[in-house]
């Protein structure tokens, strides 16, 4: 099913690229904050794992401390993945950490958003931010 809505939310963290890019491109560092448990097979098939339940991802882009972007593999849409991209403001020094996602309505968008700032806190938390 085609998701209507794809948006963009964008948190500062004050960290380097390449501390927080370990923790979005490698099995164990995702596992610190994005799941319970994550396993690779096959290089870009990631299995995650919350409480008992398991979900499929296919790894469909990394760039070294840039971004990282993976498709559900049940969902039937192949125009829709989630993607974790770096921003680094030069003026600023500020890194910050844009994530796309989409949804099927604003309601779920709502729920969404909520998640991802749940999860980014546990990720600000490992980080020690």
């Amino acid at each position: 099913m085609k998701k209507n809505i794809k948006y963009e939310l964008e948190y500062t963290l004050n960290t380097t690229p390449k501390v927080l890019y370990t923790r979005l491109a490698t099995a164990s560092g995702l596992s610190e904050w994005f799941a319970d448990d994550v396993k690779i097979q096959d290089d870009n098939i990631f299995t995650f794992i919350w409480k008992g339940s398991e979900q499929q991802a296919k790894l469909l882009e990394r760039k070294k401390n840039e971004c990282v972007k993976f498709k559900w593999l049940d969902d039937e849409d192949n125009d829709n993945y989630f993607e974790f991209r770096l921003s680094h403001e030069e003026l600023t020094g500020d890194l910050a950490l844009i994530i796309t996602d989409f949804a099927d309505d604003a309601e779920e968008k709502e729920g969404n958003t909520e998640l991802w700032d749940a999860q980014i806190q546990d990720l600000r938390r490992i980080l020690g931010l």
